[in-house]
C-alpha cells in the first residue's frame, strides 16, 4: 500500500503531471516494452502516457501506431494484472490506426477462455475491437459461451461487445438471439439490462417480434431497474408508432404497464415512468395528474439528483400543460432556496411559466440573488422562461426589461448575451409600450458590447424601429458613437442605421447628411461605399427613392443568388445578369413535425407543435445515445429553386415568389401516388407533380399530367418524366400562365395522369419488350387559392406601415362578414391567417382569454411584388362578425382578398 501514498507537497501542487508530454519522447520510451524481464510498473506508466495522449486528441501516424502496437504485444509475457488490463485498453485505442492488429487474436482468445476472470471481460472487449465480419465466425463459439457465462462481468462484457459488433456483422450477431434471451433471465441487474439491449437491437427491424418481446416482459418482473427503464422506453416507442399509424386503442396494455411502473419500488423506474407518461401524446388529464403527483413527491426528496430530475421534467411539462403543474407551485416555492443552484433555477423558471401575474416581481427579485452564481447554461433557461413570461403577461414588461438589462451588464458568453438580446427584441416587436425602454437598454448595451454580431443586430434594429419612436434623434448619438469607436463591420452597420433615420425622418435629414459626409472619409472601403451610396440617394430629397432603396429595401436570398451567379458564369456571358430572377429572402418558419397535446382550459387540444421529446429519437441504443446533427434551416423556396432551374426556359418567368407545401392527389395505398407542389411566379404558376410507381412489374414512360384549365389560364409548357421505374420518385412539370384578370386567378383545376405502361421483370426492372400501351389515372382536383399567391412578410412596425399606407398610392377595400364556420375568436384568427396566407404582426394571432373583441393585424406580398396590409376587427356574440379592411398598392388585389373571404 505504500506505493499508493502521496506526500502532502505533491497533493498541494495541484498540477497536471501529464500536461507537458511530447509524443516523440513517449514513443521512444516504448522501447522499454522489449526488455526482459518486463518492468511492469514502468511499462504501466508508459501505457498510461500513451492513452492520455490519444484521449487528448494527439494523432499517431499509421507507422507510429503499428510500431507501438507491436511493442505492446511483447507485454503479454508478464502476468501483472494491472499492466495486462492497460494493454487491453491500448489495443482498443490503437486498433483503428495500426496495421496487422489481428496478430494478437490468439493471445486475446486465450485470455478470453482462460481461468483468470480479471482478464476475460477486458479481453473480450479488446478482441471485438480488432475483429471484423470475416474473422468473427472463428470466435463465434467463444462469444456465445461468454454471453451465458456465470461470471457477470464476463457476460456483460460479451453482451456489450456483441452490440457494437452488430453494426458491422449484424447477420452473425442475429444468430446469438437465444444466448441473449438466456442472459435476459440472469439474476444480475447489469447482465439483464445488457441482454435486453442486445435482444432489442437484434429484433428491432421486426415490429411483430419486438411487440411479442415487450408483451412477454411486461407480464413478468424484471429484477434490473435499468432493464425496466429501457423496457418503458421500448413500450413508449411502440405506442408512438401506433398513434402515428392510427392503430391506437383506448385501453392499451403497454400504457397500463407504464402506469404500473409508477408504483415500482425503484425510484429510477418510477421517475422513468412518470417522465414517459407526461411526454406521451395519448395521455389524458387524469393520467397526467397522477404522473405530476409523483414528480411532486420527488421534489421533496433528500436526494439532489431526484429533485433535479423532477423539477427539470416539470419545467418541460409547464410548457405544454401549465394548469397541470399549478398544483405543485407550493413545492416549487420551497425549492427556490435549494442549496443546489441548478434545482433552484429550474424551480423558479417553472414558477414563471405557471405562476400568477402578481408573483412575477417577487420571483424576479429571488432570481437576482443568485443568478450570478449559476452557469451560462442555466442562465439560458432563465432567459427562456422570461421570454414566455413576457408573452403571457405583457403588462409586466417594465420588470422583465429591467431584469434583462441587468443580466446584459454581467459577464457572459455570446450565446447567453444573444439569448437576452433576442428576448428584448421580441418584447419590442410584440409590445409597443415596451419599445422605448427596450431600445434604450440596447443602446446602453452596445456602448460596451464586445460581440460584433450582436452589435450589428442591435444597430439594424435601431435603424428599423428608431425612426418611428417618440424621439428619434436621441438614438443617433448612440449609433454615431459606433462609427467613431468600433471595427469596420460595426461601422458599416451604423452607417446603414443612420441612413434609415434620414429616409424616414425629414426633419433629421440635414444632420444625417452631415454625418454621412464625414463617414465618406472612413479608412474602410465598405464603410465609405455605404456612406457614399446613402448620401447620394438622400441628397436627392426624393421620398420615392428613399423608400425603394433605403427604407423598404428587400434582400434577395443569398444561397439562391450564389447559385444564379454560378450558373450565369458558366454561360456565354453575352447577356447582363438579371437580379430580378432571384427570389427574395423570406423568413424561415420552424419545422413542425410532431403532434403534442397541450392542456388548455382543463381539456387537451391537439396542436401542431414541435415535440420536445420523442422516444423515436432517443431509442437508438440503451448505452450510447446518438445526438442528431444540427441542420441549417432553409426556406421552401431555396430548397425547390435548384430543381426548378433544371426546367428549360424557366428563367423567362422571372423570380420564384412562393413554393407551397405538397398536396397529395392520390391515396397512399394506390398503384401510383402523386403529390403536387405549386410554385408561384409573378405571372405564372408551375405545378410540380412528384410521382411514385408502386407496381414492381411495370415501367412507366412519358409520364405527364394533363390539366383542365378554366377560362383565362393558359398552358405554356408540359415537361414529362421520361421514365418512372418501380419505387423511384420522379417529377413532371406543367407551366401555366395566370389570367390577366386578378380575381379570376382563384380556380379549381382537374388533373389526369397519363403514361405509357411497359411490363417488366420485377427482379431486374428491365422491360419485357419495347412495346407498351397508353393508360391514364384520374387525380384529385387542384385548387389555386389566395394563400398560394401570397408570401408572408412580417412588418417590423405594422402600425407605422398602416399609417404610411394612407396615401394616394395605396387603395383600401373594406367589408363586413359573418363567419358561420367558426365559433370562437381564436378559431377565426387561425382560419383567416391560413386562408389568406398572411403573416401576423404585434402578436395579434393570440386572442386573450375571455375576450369578446379582437383585432388581427397581418401583412404579406402578393405575386408581382404587390404589398398587402390587412386589419381584421372581430367580435363574438351569437357567432363571429368580422370587419375586414385591406390596404394594397393594387385595387384588383384588394378586391380579390375581400371577395375570396366572402
Amino acid at each position: 500500500m505504500s506505493s499508493f501514498k502521496r506526500d502532502n507537497k505533491e497533493e498541494d501542487d495541484g498540477g497536471n503531471p501529464w500536461q507537458n508530454l511530447e509524443k516523440t519522447s513517449v514513443l521512444q520510451e516504448t522501447r522499454m516494452f522489449n526488455e526482459t524481464p518486463v518492468n511492469a510498473r514502468k511499462c504501466t506508466h508508459i501505457l498510461t502516457k500513451i492513452l492520455y495522449l490519444l484521449n487528448q486528441g494527439e494523432v499517431l501516424g499509421t507507422r507510429e501506431a503499428t510500431e507501438c502496437f507491436f511493442a505492446m504485444t511483447k507485454l503479454f509475457q508478464s502476468k501483472d494484472v494491472v499492466m495486462r488490463r492497460m494493454v487491453y485498453l491500448g489495443i482498443k485505442e490503437l486498433s483503428p490506426i495500426a496495421d496487422d492488429v489481428i496478430i494478437v487474436t490468439s493471445s486475446l482468445t486465450k485470455d478470453m477462455t482462460g481461468k483468470e476472470d480479471l482478464y476475460r471481460a477486458p479481453a473480450i472487449r479488446a478482441l471485438c475491437s480488432i475483429t471484423d465480419s470475416t474473422m468473427l465466425q472463428a470466435v463465434e463459439r467463444y462469444m456465445k459461451q461468454c454471453i451465458v457465462d456465470r461470471n457477470a462481468p464476463v457476460s456483460s462484457g460479451a453482451l456489450v461487445s456483441s452490440l457494437h459488433l452488430a453494426s458491422t456483422a449484424g447477420e452473425v450477431v442475429k444468430r446469438w438471439a437465444n444466448e441473449a434471451q438466456e442472459a435476459l433471465n440472469s439474476d444480475n441487474i447489469m447482465v439483464q439490462y445488457h441482454g435486453l439491449g442486445l435482444l432489442y437491437h437484434i429484433r428491432k427491424a421486426d415490429r411483430l417480434a419486438v411487440t411479442k418481446l415487450v408483451n412477454k416482459l411486461t407480464r413478468q418482473h424484471l429484477r434490473s431497474p435499468y432493464a425496466t427503464c429501457f423496457l418503458i422506453r421500448i413500450a413508449c416507442k411502440i405506442m408512438e408508432e401506433e398513434d402515428a399509424s392510427g392503430n391506437a386503442t383506448e385501453d392499451s396494455p403497454l400504457f397500463n404497464f407504464v402506469e404500473c411502473c409508477l408504483r415500482n419500488k425503484s425510484e429510477m423506474v418510477v421517475y422513468e415512468a412518470a417522465h414517459a407518461v407526461v411526454n406521451l401524446k395519448r395521455t389524458n388529464p387524469r393520467e397526467l395528474s397522477t404522473a405530476v403527483s409523483i414528480l411532486q413527491l420527488f421534489c421533496g426528496s433528500s436526494k439532489a439528483t431526484l429533485r433535479f430530475a423532477a423539477v427539470r421534467t416539470m419545467n418541460k411539462v409547464a410548457m405544454l400543460h401549465p394548469p397541470a403543474v399549478n398544483v405543485c407551485n407550493l413545492d416549487l416555492e420551497g425549492l427556490i432556496a435549494d442549496s443546489n443552484r441548478s434545482v433552484a433555477t429550474l424551480a423558479i423558471t417553472t414558477l414563471l411559466k405557471t405562476g400568477a401575474e402578481s408573483s412575477v416581481e417577487r420571483l424576479m427579485k429571488q432570481i437576482a440573488t443568485f443568478v450570478a452564481e449559476i452557469s451560462d447554461e442555466f442562465k439560458l433557461v432563465v432567459v427562456q422562461a422570461i421570454r414566455s413570461l413576457c408573452t403571457k403577461f405583457p403588462r409586466k414588461h417594465a420588470v422583465t426589461m429591467n431584469f434583462l438589462s441587468g443580466m446584459l451588464r454581467e459577464e457572459g458568453g455570446l450565446e447567453y448575451k444573444t439569448s437576452i438580446v433576442d428576448t428584448i427584441i421580441l418584447i419590442i416587436e410584440e409590445n409597443p409600450d415596451a419599445k422605448e425602454a427596450g431600445l434604450g437598454h440596447l443602446c446602453e448595451f452596445i456602448e460596451d458590447c464586445e460581440h460584433t454580431s450582436l452589435a450589428v443586430r442591435i444597430l439594424h434594429l435601431l435603424g428599423k424601429e428608431g425612426p418611428y419612436s417618440k424621439c428619434p434623434s436621441r438614438y443617433i448619438r448612440f449609433i454615431y458613437n459606433r462609427v467613431i469607436l468600433e471595427n469596420a463591420t460595426v461601422r458599416a452597420a451604423a452607417v446603414a442605421a443612420i441612413a434609415q433615420f434620414g429616409a424616414c425622418c425629414p426633419d433629421l435629414l440635414p444632420n444625417v447628411l452631415v454625418l454621412l459626409n464625414r463617414c465618406q472619409m472612413d479608412c474602410d472601403d465598405e464603410v465609405r461605399d455605404r456612406a457614399t451610396y446613402y448620401y447620394t440617394i438622400l441628397n436627392q430629397s426624393n421620398p420615392e427613392l428613399n423608400k425603394r432603396f433605403i427604407a423598404d429595401h428587400e434582400i434577395v436570398s443569398l444561397p439562391l443568388l450564389e447559385k444564379s451567379l454560378n450558373e450565369h458564369l458558366k454561360g456565354p456571358l453575352t447577356e447582363r445578369f438579371d437580379l430580378s430572377i432571384v427570389p427574395k429572402s423570406q423568413v424561415v418558419q420552424p419545422e413542425v413535425n410532431e403532434e403534442v397535446m397541450i392542456m388548455n382550459k382543463g381539456r387537451l387540444e391537439t396542436n401542431r407543435l414541435k415535440c420536445p421529446f420523442s422516444y423515436t429519437n432517443v431509442l437508438f441504443s440503451p448505452f450510447s445515445p446518438v445526438a442528431a446533427p444540427k441542420i441549417a434551416r432553409v426556406n421552401r423556396e431555396e430548397v425547390n429553386t435548384e430543381k426548378l432551374l433544371a426546367i428549360p426556359g424557366i428563367h423567362h418567368v422571372g423570380a420564384l415568389h412562393k413554393s407551397c407545401a405538397p398536396v397529395q392527389l392520390t391515396e397512399s395505398e394506390t398503384e401510383y401516388t402523386v403529390s403536387c407542389i405549386k410554385h408561384c411566379f409573378a405571372h405564372h404558376i408551375v405545378f410540380q407533380f412528384d410521382c411514385v410507381n408502386t407496381l414492381s412489374d411495370q415501367l412507366l414512360e412519358n409520364v405527364r399530367v394533363d390539366l383542365e384549365l378554366p377560362e383565362g389560364f393558359v398552358s405554356r409548357a408540359v415537361i414529362p418524366c421520361a421514365k418512372l421505374p418501380y419505387g423511384d420518385k420522379e417529377s413532371t412539370y406543367v407551366i401555366v400562365q395566370f389570367p390577366e384578370d386578378v380575381p379570376s386567378s382563384i380556380a379549381t383545376l382537374g388533373a389526369t395522369l397519363r403514361f405509357l405502361v411497359k411490363d417488366c421483370d420485377p427482379a431486374t426492372g428491365q422491360p419485357d419488350s419495347d412495346e407498351g400501351y397508353n393508360d391514364e389515372y384520374i387525380l384529385e382536383d387542384i385548387e389555386v387559392t389566395v394563400a398560394d399567391q401570397m408570401q408572408k412578410s412580417k412588418k417590423q412596425n405594422f402600425l407605422a406601415a398602416w399609417e404610411s399606407a394612407d396615401t394616394e398610392e395605396w387603395v383600401e377595400a373594406e367589408d363586413t362578414f359573418e363567419l358561420s364556420s367558426v365559433t370562437s375568436l381564436q378559431d377565426a384568427v387561425n382560419t383567416i391567417l391560413k386562408f389568406l396566407g398572411l403573416a401576423p404582426a404585434n402578436l395579434s394571432e393570440n386572442v386573450p382569454d375571455g375576450a369578446h373583441t379582437h383585432t388581427l393585424l397581418c401583412s404579406g406580398t402578393f405575386r408581382g411584388g404587390v404589398e398587402v396590409l390587412v386589419r381584421s376587427k372581430l367580435a363574438v356574440a351569437d357567432g363571429v362578425t368580422m370587419q375586414l379592411t385591406v390596404r394594397s398598392t393594387d385595387m384588383d388585389v384588394a378586391e380579390l382578398i375581400t371577395s375570396a373571404v366572402g
